[in-house]
């Protein structure tokens, strides 16, 4: 990996950066040699990015050039912003609070060099400022008001502006970052980038520790890079080439934004921004269904308590939906009128609008996970003991979940692969686990998924790394289907 680090004048440029090849941007921007470059990163420590300055060109063509720029044109806008600000000073709240409590007075400013502070206690707030604005040199202003701090201001700081005696640990904080990613010996460059999202404090991921681990290893046999990453690389998106997520989405979420940041990035993203929209809401998908006259369970979209309609309907029990529930959250069943107007009540506090269905008793459900419009894994999912949902929420805090039974795809139902199939195909061509139920001789499409679970020894449990190879191979093909356009 290259590292050039671009100024405006590189012979007032006094400060030595260990694995950085310094140049001016004009050469950047107009000598053809740098258009030619392959696996380079930008440093863009210009005097200015604002519009149609070097500084600006410099970091937009070297996105156009499929370098990596540091900032980006997205980083250089949300520095602009003082929504975004805003934002990230609310999802840092606690970290603020916690870093500066012991500053005395009312103002406070942090000088931010490559993701650090020359004051060590300040390196996790420096390190998430500069996750969240991904600029080389960065200075934030914080203000106290009412005892709370907040983040009022955060801009690129102009290298004349540097302190002097803040140099040298300029110079380490760069070589050291340089460094960071390849540290270890490889026998070769990567041939593709791949950033996996996951939560390592979420209690039921989409995939177990055992899965990642495989889909690394199979990526890195493909001469993949794969990296794990959280919600505090947001801003390092560009680096990679494709996102994987495996961690619960949810559009009021920071995984659909991370997913329409990738996207807008030119990454190959899986589970797609607009899949994450059209499967996390139970009202868009109940309409989508119908429209299409696919088979599912009969549903009604309520606004209001009304248990005339309910009970004439659908009849006792039934089964009442948050649009966005996942993983059983937010699915309550109603086996009377009375429990129906309480849970009912309780539902509509948080949305306007709920699904009530048809309640449908079976042993399992089936789910059918499709890659492209065709069908990867099959399982059955059994209901928890004694429970009618696979999973089961007891008082004390604890989730109890139902046996699985993986099955091979040829020996998949002709009717529910028909209907899964179907479904999947109407939200796009992304990775999808559709639920259904198999009753008297009927299929029900339940809902479609986006994000379906990969644990190691369920879904995988037929096709063992095979699995994992045909998504390598799926975002391999995306990958290279991208760049062969972009040229």
């Amino acid at each position: 990996m290259r590292h050039l680090v671009v100024v405006n004048n590189p012979k007032n440029w006094l400060i030595e950066i260990p694995g950085g090849e310094v140049i001016s941007a004009k050469a950047y921007v107009t000598d053809p040699v740098y258009t030619k470059l392959r696996n380079v990163k930008v440093y863009n420590l210009c005097r200015s990015y604002r519009y149609q300055t070097l500084g600006y060109y410099v970091s937009l063509l070297a996105s156009a050039r499929g370098h990596k720029p540091y900032p980006d044109v997205l980083t250089i806008q949300d520095l602009k912003s003082q929504a975004i600000i805003r934002i990230v000073s609310e999802e840092l709240d606690q970290l603020i609070q916690k870093s500066l409590k012991p500053i005395l007075g009312n103002h406070f400013t942090l000088s931010i060099y490559f993701g650090k502070n020359v004051a060590k206690r300040y390196d996790r707030l420096a390190q998430n400022l500069f996750s969240h604005f991904r600029a080389p040199l960065l200075r934030a202003e914080f203000s106290r008001k009412e005892n709370i701090w907040f983040l009022r201001n955060i801009q690129p700081v102009a290298t004349n502006e540097i302190q002097e005696d803040h140099k040298p640990f300029l110079s380490s904080a760069a070589g050291e970052f340089f460094k960071k990613r390849y540290s270890g010996p490889r026998k070769k460059e990567p041939r593709y980038d791949i950033a996996i999202l996951t939560n390592p404090d979420e209690p039921l991921p989409p995939s177990d520790e055992k899965a990642i681990q495989r889909f690394i290893r199979v990526a890195e046999s493909f001469d993949f890079y794969t990296e794990l990453i959280t919600k505090e690389d947001y801003s390092r998106l560009n680096e990679f080439d494709a996102l994987f997520i495996r961690e619960t989405t949810s559009v009021n979420h920071h995984t659909y934004r991370m997913a329409r940041r990738a996207e807008k990035e030119g990454l190959v993203v899986i589970d797609d921004p607009n899949s994450i929209l059209l499967c996390t809401n139970k009202v868009y998908l109940a309409e989508l269904l119908n429209k299409h006259q696919i088979p599912a369970p009969e549903t009604l979209i309520i606004s209001s308590i009304n248990p005339e309609i309910v009970e004439e309907k659908l009849g006792f029990p039934c089964i009442l939906k948050q649009p966005d529930s996942s993983f059983s959250l937010g699915v309550v069943k109603a086996d009377n009128i009375d429990e129906f107007v309480l849970n009912a009540g309780q539902l509509l506090e948080k949305s306007e609008l709920l699904i009530a269905q048809q309640f449908i008793p079976t042993s399992y459900d089936w789910r059918v996970g499709i890659l492209n419009g065709k069908p990867i894994f099959c399982c059955k999912y059994f209901m928890a003991r004694k429970h009618w949902q696979i999973y089961e929420r007891s008082g004390d805090g604890k989730t109890h979940e139902g046996s699985t039974q993986t099955v091979p795809i040829d020996k998949i139902p002709q009717q529910v692969l028909k209907y899964a199939l179907k479904a999947a195909a109407l939200i796009g061509d992304g990775l999808y686990g559709v639920d259904l139920k198999e009753i008297d001789g009927k299929v029900y499409v339940i809902e479609v998924n986006d994000n379906p679970n990969i644990d190691f020894g369920i879904e995988d449990a037929i096709l063992k790394d095979e699995l994992y190879k045909i998504i390598v191979e799926e975002f391999l093909r995306r990958i290279e289907k991208q760049k062969r356009i972009s040229e």
